[in-house]
């Protein structure tokens, strides 16, 4: 069976790599088309299932000769199937996703005033969802009319927001349209978006102790329900009774994308685990000191003579910004990143952070020069802040190989959430 994605943009998707999880068994295609080749496309036999992305949800939709409930009662359609008579049939399997979203969140809607950011495709298929689902009032927040981020101060009661806007998604990372602060009945927080993993919004949510939820295992749910569809419902893809669980593949998809970032005093081995990790998983490796010596032209110990500490923290702030968005990367820090708190939300909004711990006595000092102070000092000044942005620690104490898979199987421990 020859399946795929059908949209305009597509180099960035993720939809081959979890339908090949997903264990349908079928090929899977990216199919990149103009509108103005929309019609000859559906028309051609080059597919027997699609799922369909920004912009044709609601263009694909008189090329169908019927659709689901669900579908006609959103207006869109992500998911169609070529039937043995030629005939497309389209359904909604969004719909699905964000259901599957709600059920890993834990969020319970029953009676709950939703607030919804966005008014496009998405939000349709979240409304639908959630007056399934029996939530209580439901306020659409668009740029304009009635229910605005103008007057968001009339909703501060609300106890859920879902996003369904773009606003944060890669590489615009780190835009927020509210202040989760002004709703003090705040219990839950979704957010569409999959990438980074955190958005801001996620990120406050985070802070404040609020549940909350990023957009991926909705991408999954999606997936995996068109892929019933393909192959027919014995295949029982979706849960209960799927494939492949949907948790694993969506356990394995988030190791996938977020980096594994290591940080730790100067001189704990941080660069040399971090090109064995990188190595090991065939991913791509960033040392920020690297770096920044790179962009500056020049050593750090020169950075700190000519230009000070103050200028080296700004330019590894402006580094760990540049790199802290990308995805599946291995990134050995700094030891003084933990000094400024914006960090954080750099390093975390699409990583896990390991703290490589290392006894003071086998810490190279070599050209680090923090290091050559009161080394004491600087470890007990800097201890709380490595365990404040840590996800978790792991002794840099043996061979480097041994510590590099400590470092791995703490780093998947991270995910079992």
């Amino acid at each position: 069976m020859r399946c795929g994605l059908l949209g305009q943009s597509l180099k960035h998707s993720y939809s081959p790599a979890i339908h090949k999880a997903l264990g349908g068994g079928y090929d899977y295609e990216l199919f990149e088309i103009e509108p103005e080749n929309l019609e000859t496309f559906l028309k051609s036999k080059v597919w027997d299932g699609l799922n369909v992305t920004i912009p044709y949800k609601q263009a694909v939709i008189p090329y169908c000769a019927e659709l689901s409930e669900t579908a006609r009662a959103i207006g869109s359609v992500n998911t169609i199937l070529r039937r043995p008579d030629g005939s497309l049939f389209g359904d909604n399997t969004d719909a699905a996703g964000f259901k599957a979203m709600l059920r890993r969140s834990g969020c319970a809607l029953a009676g709950k005033k939703v607030l919804v950011l966005g008014s496009g495709g998405s939000s349709l298929t979240v409304c639908h969802v959630l007056q399934e689902e029996r939530a209580g009032e439901i306020i659409v927040i668009s740029r304009k009319g009635e229910h605005s981020y103008e007057t968001l101060d009339h909703h501060t009661d609300a106890q859920v927001i879902v996003n369904t806007t773009p606003l944060g998604m890669y590489p615009h990372v780190g835009e927020c349209s509210v202040d989760i602060t002004q709703f003090p009945s705040l219990e839950c927080v979704l957010d569409l978006v999959y990438n980074p993993a955190r958005t801001r919004l996620l990120l406050d949510a985070e802070a404040q102790g609020i549940l909350h939820e990023n957009g991926l295992s909705m991408l999954v749910g999606q997936a995996a329900a068109a892929a019933n569809l393909f192959v027919g419902d014995d295949a029982h893809i979706m849960p209960c009774g799927y494939i492949v669980p949907f948790d694993d593949v969506t356990y394995i998809l988030r190791q996938q994308m977020e980096n594994l970032i290591l940080i730790g005093m100067p001189g704990s081995g941080k660069s040399t685990i971090g090109q064995l990790l990188a190595d090991c998983l065939d991913r791509p490796f960033v040392d920020t000191d690297a770096e920044i010596e790179r962009l500056a032209g020049t050593t750090i110990p020169e950075i700190f003579e000519h230009e000070g500490e103050d200028a080296f923290r700004i330019r590894e702030t402006e580094v760990l910004a540049r790199w802290g968005k990308e995805s599946g990367l291995v990134i050995a820090t700094g030891g003084g990143v933990v000094t400024r708190e914006e960090n954080y939300s750099h390093l975390h909004q699409n990583g896990r952070l390991v703290f490589l711990e290392r006894e003071r006595k086998h810490l190279d000092r070599t050209d680090r020069p923090l290091s050559q102070g009161d080394l004491q000092e600087l470890y007990n000044n800097r201890l709380p802040k490595y365990q404040r942005f840590a996800d978790c620690t792991v002794q840099n104490a043996g061979l480097a190989r041994v510590v590099a898979n400590k470092v791995l199987e703490a780093f998947h421990e991270t995910f079992r959430d």
